[in-house]
């Protein structure tokens, strides 16, 4: 068993669908999916990755750290109170917990994640 794992950002096999609860979505008809990659074996942590299409939404992390890495595409992220901030391919941030704003994508993305609650 290794103990590396590379992250494919086309992977094989079907995604999930991630749906955005209807009352965070704040413009348009995002449609989200995911393909995860890697869990540990108590569920804390995972590692996957993202797509979303055009659409605003409000993003809430709770207590979960979130790492993006977008691969393709241009988000807008805004913290509740805080100025907008353009990612696009190539860009990497973290989201803290306590995190609340919104997520716009202005054109599809693709990101890898990895989140730790």
């Amino acid at each position: 068993m290794t103990l590396i794992v590379p992250i494919e950002t086309s992977p094989d096999f079907e995604p999930r669908n991630v749906p955005v609860p209807p009352d965070r979505v704040l413009a348009g008809s995002p449609v989200c999916k995911a393909w995860d990659l890697d869990t540990s074996k108590d569920g804390l942590v995972r590692t996957g990755i993202f797509t979303g299409s055009e659409g605003t939404n409000k993003s809430i992390k709770g207590e979960k750290f979130e790492f993006c890495h977008i691969v393709e595409g241009v988000v807008e992220i805004t913290e509740d109170g805080g100025a907008p901030t353009v990612f696009r391919a190539g860009d990497s941030f973290v989201m803290k917990p306590g995190f609340v704003g919104q997520w716009r994508t202005i054109e599809p993305c693709k990101k890898i994640f990895v989140t730790v609650e």
